[in-house]
């Protein structure tokens, strides 16, 4: 309510920058992808800060539009902020944002565990001289002042990935800020406050053209069921996911899987390895190197890898059915 009462300056459209930056979109907007961004398009033109919840399943279009009021707020001489639950999705949205607004003059820098600390003195130096436009990264960039200077959108993806301690911080200084949260899964309190009219939602329910729906299918452990499902995969020249969510036993699996296949190569990932050693396995099985990644549950707001149509998940009665949706949408 409070947020209602407070104005800032438009975010008004430069008709011929912004129609250049949205033809360079090399898919065609689904009807819903077109009406989210026409209501937050007059979310920013408003003299109301913006606080939306951008809803849909993954794969269904919602960075692009994050990158088209990212692209606004820039334009109309302010800062965003990025937020991501893991650095490996940071990493994600860090290349979905360079690709798309470098070629636009645009600076795009991120702070994460897999960043130097010279380039995170370079990344801070740019922000302190005005030369930084958008920055990407976890929770903890909230913790220094330096990265939220000149602030005018916050993006934050995976919104029911953060705490509540996490979201206190968020409040603290989101005021005055405009807010677009992105979720497949939102939580019931973020529903609710939509639900109400306290923040406003868009839903993007059309699938884009030539998504196929995903294939579920629920049975027994089975080696002969998994050899078939690799082979399949990896035959038409695809890249497979292979969830089980225990450390202590994701090197055992991996020698069951790597005994089964000995042609085929397969690697482990988990969150406690270290942060250079998680960068270079993901490289590789983002470049097409790896044919089966063994991983946690680190992957559930993780990298899309569009060669990766198949996923296996272990003992998937010990996940919940938000974590089994997230977990689902990585293919």
């Amino acid at each position: 309510v409070r947020r209602n009462d407070i104005s800032r300056p438009a975010f008004v459209s430069h008709n011929e920058m912004e129609h250049q930056f949205l033809n360079d979109f090399t898919h065609k907007d689904t009807e819903d992808q077109a009406s989210a961004w026409h209501e937050i398009s007059n979310d920013l033109s408003s003299a109301t800060p913006m606080d939306r919840l951008l809803c849909g399943d993954v794969g269904f279009g919602k960075t692009e539009i994050a990158l088209r009021a990212a692209f606004r707020v820039v334009l109309g001489g302010r800062r965003v902020l990025v937020l991501a639950p893991t650095t490996i999705l940071a990493n994600q949205l860090y290349t979905s944002f360079y690709a798309r607004l470098v070629p636009h003059a645009v600076s795009v820098e991120i702070v994460s565990r897999f960043r130097t600390a010279k380039k995170i003195k370079g990344a801070q130096k740019k922000i302190l001289s005005g030369k930084n436009d958008i920055l990407i990264g976890t929770h903890s960039i909230l913790n220094d002042d330096i990265y939220l200077k000149n602030i005018g959108l916050l993006v934050i993806d995976e919104e029911h990935r953060f705490g509540v301690h996490q979201k206190e911080k968020i409040k603290c200084f989101k005021e005055g800020v405009d807010v677009l949260s992105m979720s497949a899964t939102p939580i019931p309190r973020s529903l609710n406050l939509a639900l109400a009219g306290i923040y406003s939602i868009s839903l993007l329910q059309t699938p884009p053209l030539m998504r196929l729906p995903i294939i579920t299918r629920v049975d027994f452990f089975c080696e002969q069921l998994i050899h078939d499902a690799i082979c399949f995969e990896v035959e038409r020249g695809g890249q497979v996911y292979f969830v089980h969510n225990n450390i202590q036993s994701i090197e055992h699996i991996t020698g069951t899987l790597e005994a089964l296949f000995p042609d085929l190569h397969i690697m482990f990932i988990h969150g406690q390895e270290a942060s250079r050693d998680v960068e270079k396995k993901m490289g590789l099985f983002v470049s097409g190197n790896v044919n089966v990644l063994v991983c946690t549950s680190i992957i559930e707001a993780g990298i899309d890898v569009p060669n990766a149509n198949c996923i296996i998940i272990n003992n998937s009665h010990l996940f919940g059915l938000s974590q089994l949706y997230q977990i689902r949408g990585r293919v």
